[in-house]
C-alpha cells in the first residue's frame, strides 16, 4: 500500500477546489442580497430551492461520521449499522409533516427561539450554552478528528496539517453565510455521492480479486454474504455477536445496537428524531424557506438517505471480509495499529488502495462530506450564538453589519477551539459511537420538551426545564449504575420517564388550563401535496424491504 497521492490525484483535487471555491464566491456575489444582512447569513432566507435545502441537509448529516466512524462501524458490527440511515430517511418524513409547519407558521429561526417563545427565556439561554457546547466539542471536534485522520492515512501528511488543512477550507466557504453553503453543497453532494460509489464499486471489485475469481462486483457482494453473514443481519439478540471494540477487546453487537428493542424502547426514534427535527445544523436549512419547499427539500434528502449504506456501510463490509480472509497485507496493517484492531481504520485504508486518479476522486469526495459538513455546522453554532445569547446579553442594538460580523467572529472562535480539542478523541474506541453515546445523554430530554410543546398547550416552563436537568442526571445515573445496559435503549427509557414526570409537573402547575405560550395548531398544516405522499410510500417501501430480507 503507497502512502501519498500522485500529481493526477492532486490535480483531480485541485480541479474540486476550484470549481467549489469559485461556485461559491459566484453565489456570493450574484444570489439574492448582497449587503450584510443577518437573515441572508444565517438562513438564506428565501433563496433556496428545494434541490439546494436537500442537498445541503445531506451534505451537513454526511461527513467523516459516516465514511469513516459508520464504516468503521460495518466492520465491526455489519450492515445493521444502516439503521441510522434508513430510519434518518423515515424520521425526515417525519420531520416535514408535523415539525415543519410549526416552526415555520410560528416564524421560528433558531432551536433556543422556540424554547423562548414556547416555554421562557431561562430555558432558552440554558439550552443555547449546552447547544452550543454540545455542537462545538462532540460535533465539530469529531468531524475535525475523524477527516484529518483519514486524510493522515491517505496523504502521510500530520494528523494537525490534515486537520489544519480542512479548518480553513471549511472557514473559507462558512464565511460567506447559509446562502453560499447552500448552493455549493450541492456540488459537494454530487462529488461525495459520485465518489462514494465509486470507492463502494472499487472495495467490491477488489473483494472479488483478492478472495475470488476475479469476475467483479457481483461475486464480492456474493463474497460479502457467503464469508460474513453474521454481518448481514439488522438485528441483534443479547449475546449473539462479539465484535472488535476498537480498544483490544470485545464487545456484545447487542450493546451497541439492541435488536428490536431499540424500536420498542424507543432509543431509535428519540435519537433519529432528535436529531432531524430539534438540531439546529440540520433544520436551519428549511427554515428560511416555505413550507412547500422545505418539505420537498426534506423528501429529497429522506431520498438521498436510503442511498447512503451503498456508500458508506457496504466498504466497511467488503473491508471486513478483506481483513478476515487475511486477503491483502496493506489491508491487514493498516487496520490493526500495536496490535489492536481499529475498525475506525478500515475506509481510510480501502482508499489508500485505489488506483492513482480514483484516490483523488474519492480524496475530493470525503473531503466535500467533511468540508460541507463543518461549514453547515458552524454556521449553526454562529446562528445560535448571536441570536440567542449575543444580541440577548451583550448587544441588543447590533445593527446588521455588526451581526453578521459577530457570527463570523463566532466561527471562527469555534473552530479554533474544535481544532485544539479534536486531538483528544483519540483515546476513545469508536468515533461514531462516541457522537451517538454522549448526544444522547440530552436528546431525550430535547424530543420531550419538544414534542409536548408542540402538541400539547398543558405543558409548563417548570416542567421542561425539569426534563433538561432529568434527562442528563438520569442517563449518566443508569450509565454508572449499569454499564452494560444498552445506551440505545437509556435513550428510550430515559425518554419516558422525562415525558412522564413533564406530564405529571404540567398537570399540578397548570391545574387543567393551557399556556398562555401555547401554539396555536391548524390540523390543515399538516396536509401534503400528492407528490409528496407518493415519495413517502416509496421510502416507507424501501425500508421495509430492506428489513424483511435481512432481518
Amino acid at each position: 500500500m503507497k502512502l501519498g497521492l500522485e500529481t493526477l490525484d492532486y490535480l483531480i483535487f485541485l480541479v474540486y477546489f476550484v470549481i467549489v471555491a469559485t461556485y461559491g464566491y459566484w453565489v456570493y456575489k450574484n444570489k439574492g442580497k448582497q449587503t450584510a444582512d443577518s437573515k441572508d447569513f444565517f438562513l438564506a432566507e428565501g433563496s433556496l430551492t428545494w434541490w439546494a435545502i436537500g442537498a445541503s441537509l445531506i451534505a451537513s448529516n454526511i461527513s467523516a461520521e459516516q465514511f469513516i466512524g459508520m464504516s468503521g462501524q460495518a466492520f465491526q458490527l455489519g450492515l445493521a449499522i444502516s439503521v441510522y440511515e434508513l430510519l434518518g430517511g423515515v424520521s425526515l418524513i417525519i420531520v416535514a409533516v408535523y415539525f415543519l409547519p410549526m416552526y415555520l407558521n410560528n416564524k421560528i429561526f433558531t432551536m433556543p427561539q422556540f424554547l423562548a417563545k414556547r416555554y421562557d427565556t431561562r430555558l432558552a439561554t440554558i439550552m443555547a450554552v449546552f447547544w452550543l457546547f454540545l455542537y462545538i466539542t462532540v460535533n465539530l471536534t469529531s468531524i475535525i478528528y475523524l477527516g484529518a485522520l483519514s486524510l493522515e492515512k491517505m496523504t502521510g501528511f500530520g494528523f494537525m496539517s490534515c486537520a489544519f488543512f480542512l479548518t480553513v477550507f471549511a472557514i473559507i466557504i462558512t464565511l460567506g453565510g447559509m446562502k453560499v453553503i447552500g448552493y455549493t453543497d450541492v456540488i459537494q453532494v454530487v462529488c461525495l455521492v459520485i465518489g462514494g460509489l465509486a470507492t463502494t464499486y472499487l472495495a467490491l471489485d477488489l473483494l472479488s480479486n483478492r478472495v475470488g475469481s476475479g469476475s467483479g462486483v457481483f461475486e464480492g457482494l456474493s463474497l460479502i454474504k457467503e464469508k460474513a453473514d453474521s454481518h448481514l443481519h439488522m438485528m441483534f439478540s443479547p449475546g449473539q455477536y462479539s465484535v472488535h471494540d476498537g480498544k483490544g477487546g470485545f464487545i456484545d453487537a447487542y450493546q451497541q445496537l439492541p435488536g428490536i428493542m431499540m424500536f420498542v424502547i424507543g432509543g431509535q426514534w428519540v435519537n433519529n428524531l432528535n436529531y432531524f427535527g430539534c438540531n439546529q445544523y440540520i433544520t436551519q436549512r428549511a427554515l428560511g424557506a416555505d413550507l412547500k419547499t422545505a418539505r420537498n427539500g426534506l423528501l429529497f434528502a429522506s431520498g438521498l438517505k436510503m442511498l447512503m449504506p451503498f456508500i458508506v456501510v457496504l466498504p466497511g463490509l467488503a473491508a471486513y471480509v478483506l481483513f478476515q480472509e487475511n486477503a491483502d497485507p496493506a489491508i491487514v496493517n493498516g487496520i490493526t495499529q500495536n496490535g489492536i484492531v481499529k475498525p475506525d481504520n478500515a475506509y481510510p485504508v480501502l482508499l489508500n488502495i485505489l488506483p492513482t486518479g480514483l484516490k483523488g476522486l474519492a480524496f475530493a469526495a470525503l473531503t466535500a462530506a467533511i468540508v460541507a459538513s463543518l461549514a453547515g455546522k458552524a454556521n449553526s453554532i454562529s446562528t445560535i450564538y448571536v441570536l440567542d445569547i449575543h444580541q440577548k446579553f451583550f448587544n441588543k442594538n447590533m445593527s446588521e453589519k455588526q451581526t453578521v460580523r459577530t457570527g463570523r467572529i463566532a466561527i471562527l472562535v469555534s473552530f479554533a477551539m474544535a481544532l485544539l480539542i479534536s486531538p483528544l478523541l483519540a483515546n476513545f474506541g469508536q468515533a461514531f459511537e462516541y457522537i451517538q453515546v454522549y448526544t444522547g445523554y440530552i436528546s431525550p430530554g430535547i424530543l420531550s420538551i419538544f414534542l409536548l410543546g408542540f402538541f400539547w398547550k398543558k405543558t409548563t416552563a417548570n416542567s421542561a426545564l425539569v426534563s433538561a436537568i432529568l434527562s442528563i442526571a438520569l442517563s449518566s445515573l443508569i450509565a454508572f449504575v449499569w454499564p452494560d445496559f444498552p445506551f440505545m435503549n437509556r435513550m428510550g427509557v430515559v425518554f419516558w420517564i422525562c415525558t412522564l414526570v413533564m406530564i405529571a409537573i404540567s398537570l399540578v402547575e397548570s391545574k387543567g388550563k393551557e399556556s398562555e405560550n401555547a401554539f396555536v395548531v391548524n390540523k390543515e398544516w399538516y396536509k401534503v401535496t400528492p407528490e409528496f405522499r407518493y415519495g413517502t410510500i416509496a421510502i416507507l417501501a424501501v425500508f421495509c424491504v430492506i428489513y424483511y430480507i435481512f432481518w
